[in-house]
C-alpha cells in the first residue's frame, strides 16, 4: 500500500506554500503594544502568585492549629 513518492513531494509542496501564505498574512504588534501586552500579564500572574500563596499560607497555618 506504498503511496506515489512524486505526489508525496507534491502534496509537501503544497503544504509549505499555503504556509507561506499564511505566515504573510499575520499582522504583528507593535513593539509598545507587545511590551504593554508583556508587563499585563507579568503583573496579573504576580497578583494570582501572591493571592494564591497567602492562601496557601494561611490555610497551612490554620491547619497546624487544629492538628496542634
Amino acid at each position: 500500500m506504498a503511496s506515489n513518492p512524486a505526489n508525496w513531494v507534491s502534496g509537501l509542496r503544497q503544504y509549505f506554500t499555503e504556509v507561506m501564505g499564511e505566515y504573510r498574512k499575520i499582522t504583528w504588534p507593535a513593539q509598545n503594544e507587545a511590551l504593554a501586552g508583556s508587563i499585563s500579564v507579568i503583573v496579573v500572574v504576580a497578583v494570582i502568585t501572591t493571592v494564591l500563596g497567602l492562601i496557601d499560607f494561611g490555610l497551612s497555618h490554620v491547619m497546624q492549629l487544629i492538628l496542634d
